[in-house]
């Protein structure tokens, strides 16, 4: 999603494959996991944040339509309950995305000199040189893939659990565990389905140099002209690759946890 294209010579990867054993290449192992530290210590916070605005979410959508806290969303009001999860998230998730692709991006420019030692160093650093506003570029951005995209994780999840709960005659809180990871897995390509073209526009946005674009709507003109329609879709495979394991998981979880800690209602 980071490699800009210029005319002249050949792009540094071709395919999801070449990229993969170019990197395995020249870094090994630890080039493939390039950028993770700042995800990684983000991760549990930022899902615990997201099911926390998600029941928020909830609360205020019941709250909207008069609705009594024992009464089932339908799918619609679930979207909207998870395109407001997206909101307090956003805090957390923005900083640790321009951290993450700025040492993506890093490892993936063969001979310039390293900028950035780790995910401390380049946040320092960012902050040094640009304050708490720098950190946070691409806010906006963030926000308008994570909107979308989480009505779509959570509609999805919803809609397919209730359609399994349906077929096996069960309520969906009663649906056992590989049911809810079919339906964890088609929330997370549901997700990124939605997300990766304003993801893609993040990307870019997040990397620049201060002053090369004038704004979002900027980076997705350039792109469109100097790339195509197909550069939004710029790490599709990887994303689907990992999106239905991944999202299968974290709903199972979810849902372990919520019955587990369910004395705490």
């Amino acid at each position: 999603q980071t490699m800009v294209v210029t005319p002249g010579p050949p792009p540094p990867f071709t395919s999801t494959f070449d990229c993969l054993v170019k990197t395995f290449r020249t870094s090994g192992v630890p080039g493939l996991y390039r950028g993770v530290s700042a995800p990684l210590t983000a991760i549990a916070p930022i899902y615990a944040v997201v099911f926390w605005g998600y029941d928020m979410g909830q609360r205020a959508v019941r709250w909207r339509y008069g609705l009594a806290a024992d009464d089932a969303l339908t799918v619609p009001q679930v979207m909207i309950a998870g395109g407001l999860s997206a909101l307090p998230t956003t805090l957390i998730m923005a900083p640790s995305e321009r951290i993450k692709c700025l040492l993506q991006v890093q490892a993936n420019s063969p001979g310039a000199t390293r900028k950035y030692s780790g995910m401390l160093d380049c946040g320092a650093k960012l902050f040094k040189s640009g304050g708490v506003r720098s950190v946070f570029k691409g806010t906006a951005a963030t926000l308008i893939r994570d909107v979308p995209g989480s009505m779509a994780w959570f509609g999805c999840y919803e809609f397919v659990k209730r359609r399994l709960a349906s077929l096996q005659g069960r309520r969906p809180e009663d649906l056992d565990p590989a049911a809810v990871l079919f339906a964890g897995g088609c929330g997370g390509v549901a997700n990124w389905c939605v997300s990766i073209p304003p993801d893609v526009v993040k990307s870019r946005y997040q990397t620049a140099p201060d002053g090369k674009y004038r704004g979002l709507a900027d980076v997705a003109r350039t792109l469109m002209r100097e790339e195509g329609a197909q550069a939004f879709f710029k790490g599709i495979g990887p994303a689907m690759i990992r999106a239905f394991p991944a999202n299968a998981a974290c709903f199972l979880g979810m849902e372990v946890s919520r019955s587990l800690l369910g004395f705490m209602d």
